[in-house]
């Protein structure tokens, strides 16, 4: 039986619209999952129903997390916020995780796990973090900006089998002190914290890579979502 994957939705502040990157929808029904895209909403009977009828969900891109969420002043480089997104996601990550539910976060996704779990963020990684690392790439985005290092005895070296993996790479906000409810699974060349997982259950996992611009190219991309589908 197909399983559904419920999926963050992304939001246009100026056109007062919801919307959603084709590749999030095409990589999940590639691996027989039924992907559906929620509304943006923080009303819990709605939430409810989506985790009574969703096996897993998938914490996608968009907005910077809100630093009043992971209790830190904002800065004047952190980017736009969506509040309500961060209620909604706050409550379908924590509620799926008492559920024990497959969940897989991407970009922002990451860092929201790491924020809602008493973890923080940089803000502006141009800013706060000296690299020499491009961590805003310019497209294509199905290619390789750089090398991230895979921890062994981790769900992402069993889900690779590899040590060393090239991921492309699109964000300016990443983890900067870790939840102490997630463990690390990769770190880039310059030291930043790019996967984690949740070691207490089956499968939530985050990784800082795009794996919906390179899953019809990239094998290390068509495993994790490969893996997140066949948990659910």
């Amino acid at each position: 039986m197909r399983k559904t994957v419920g999926i963050m939705p992304l939001y246009d502040d100026e056109k007062e619209s919801y919307w959603m990157l084709p590749g999030y929808m095409k990589m999940l029904e590639a691996e027989n999952a039924i992907p559906m895209m929620l509304p943006l909403t923080s009303n819990v009977e709605e939430l409810d129903y989506f985790l009574e009828i969703c096996g897993g969900f998938l914490l996608t891109g968009g907005h910077d997390v809100s630093p009043n969420f992971y209790h830190c002043e904002k800065k004047t480089w952190c980017g736009e916020c969506c509040e309500l997104r961060d209620q909604m996601e706050h409550y379908i990550l924590t509620k799926a995780v008492e559920q024990n539910k497959s969940v897989l976060g991407i970009c922002r996704g990451i860092q929201f796990m790491n924020a809602c779990y008493e973890g923080t963020l940089y803000q502006d990684l141009e800013t706060e973090y000296a690299s020499n690392i491009d961590h805003h790439m310019k497209p294509p985005y199905d290619r390789a900006a750089h090398q991230v290092l895979i921890q062994k005895d981790t769900p992402l070296f069993d889900i690779t089998h590899k040590e060393e993996i090239g991921v492309n790479s699109y964000h300016h906000q990443a983890i900067h002190r870790l939840s102490p409810e997630f463990q690390v699974t990769a770190v880039s060349e310059d030291g930043l914290i790019e996967g984690i997982y949740m070691p207490t259950h089956k499968f939530v996992l985050g990784v800082q890579w795009h794996p919906e611009f390179s899953y019809e190219k990239d094998d290390n991309s068509k495993s994790l979502i490969r893996a997140f589908a066949t948990s659910i």
